[in-house]
């Protein structure tokens, strides 16, 4: 049997969260909500994929604050106003779609909010374009010609991990299954964990151990509140000199699984713009691996996994226990189907698709056939 296509049970409080195969949708932004607030374009998007015969799909980076928001445009989960508009939208596009779990990715973008959308260049918005000050771990900007942030305060700490808190208390409420807190691409809680980013010196900075203190003191109450699957998504290697890496990594994921981790989902990048990647398929599965190896969680590969036996073989060779998914999934929507196919496997899909697959792959959608009237 496919491994791509085998069950796995997430761990949770909860007793666990049953995944039909091993396909994750991993979170994407949109750009396209109007003070936070989800409307028609996440309707259609997620029901789309929430048709995709994968086994879970995450929703986008989603804001924890009105001020954490990497754009204007950017989801968000703070306040009741956002969560009505959340959690309507979702209850529309799972009811038009077979039953999948759902995560949602809680965010702080520091540094790297109050931007402009990538299609309009990306870089920090003026006040007088919209923008907002930014707040990071220390006085130290993204890039040089952009204006730095403010240190966070102690004060400014606390908010935020209480916003964190709220937030999952929301996507509770809501009935979303599972949660993962984005310390990743040089948002705000990977801001903390780097130390090209974090230059502090109180007990938040300067060691290791300084260093992961506020990311997992984010993770140690939102845990406290959700009894779902929580998991963190990291940046395995800042890919710059000094930088925070993949031993730094595993030894954070240790950590991580002690305080009750459900899972961690392993990419790269993100908070220098020295950064030098070697992009290629399969550019981060060894960094997967090594992570999987120490900490013994279950683990997400991601980044130019594009090929269903690509994506058979990382599982096959332990590598990571599922597969995320992200801009192929834009391109191929029904990438899974695919997949099974290939695999001799089969997904679950909406009886109006059963007709759609060709004579030779029809086992992909099980024995049950409807004829031509």
């Amino acid at each position: 049997m496919s491994l791509l296509f085998s069950p796995l049970q997430l761990p949770s409080p909860r007793g666990g969260l049953a995944l039909a195969n091993r396909i994750v949708i991993a979170p994407m932004c949109q750009y396209q909500s109007i003070a936070g607030e989800a409307n028609d374009w996440h309707l259609t998007h997620w029901t789309s994929l929430l048709n995709s015969g994968a086994a879970m799909l995450t929703l986008e980076a989603t804001a924890v604050t009105e001020q954490g928001r990497i754009t204007p445009g950017c989801l968000g989960l703070w306040d009741d106003r956002t969560e009505q508009a959340l959690g309507q939208t979702l209850q529309r596009a799972r009811q038009l779609a077979p039953a999948m779990p759902v995560c949602i990715q809680l965010a702080h973008a520091g540094r790297k909010a109050s931007s402009a959308a990538p299609w309009n260049g990306g870089q920090l918005l003026s006040s007088a374009q919209g923008g907002w000050q930014t707040v990071g771990p220390s006085a130290l900007s993204q890039l040089p010609d952009e204006a730095p942030p403010q240190a966070s305060t102690l004060e400014q700490m606390a908010q935020i991990c209480n916003a964190f808190v709220l937030a999952a208390q929301r996507a509770d409420r809501l009935g979303i299954e599972a949660v993962e807190l984005h310390a990743a691409h040089g948002y705000l809680l990977h801001q903390f964990l780097s130390p090209l980013s974090n230059q502090r010196d109180d007990e938040y900075g300067g060691s290791f151990e300084n260093r992961v203190r506020f990311p997992l003191e984010v993770f140690t109450a939102v845990r406290a509140v959700f009894k779902g699957s929580l998991g963190l998504r990291i940046s395995a290697s800042d890919w710059v000199e000094g930088g925070w890496d993949v031993t730094q990594s595993s030894q954070l994921a240790c950590r991580l699984k002690a305080l009750g981790c459900d899972f961690i989902h392993v990419s790269s990048g993100g908070v220098s713009p020295q950064q030098k990647i070697a992009v290629g398929p399969n550019y981060q599965v060894s960094m997967a691996r090594q992570i999987r190896q120490t900490s013994g969680l279950i683990t997400t590969a991601v980044g130019l996994i594009t090929e269903s036996a690509q994506a058979e073989a990382i599982l096959q060779a332990g590598d990571a226990d599922l597969i995320a998914l992200a801009r192929v999934m834009l391109y191929k929507p029904r990438w899974p189907w695919e997949a099974a196919a290939a695999l001799g496997a089969k997904v679950t899909a909406s009886p109006q698709y059963w007709r759609c697959l060709p004579r030779e792959a029809q086992a992909v959608f099980g024995s049950v056939r409807i004829g031509q009237r």
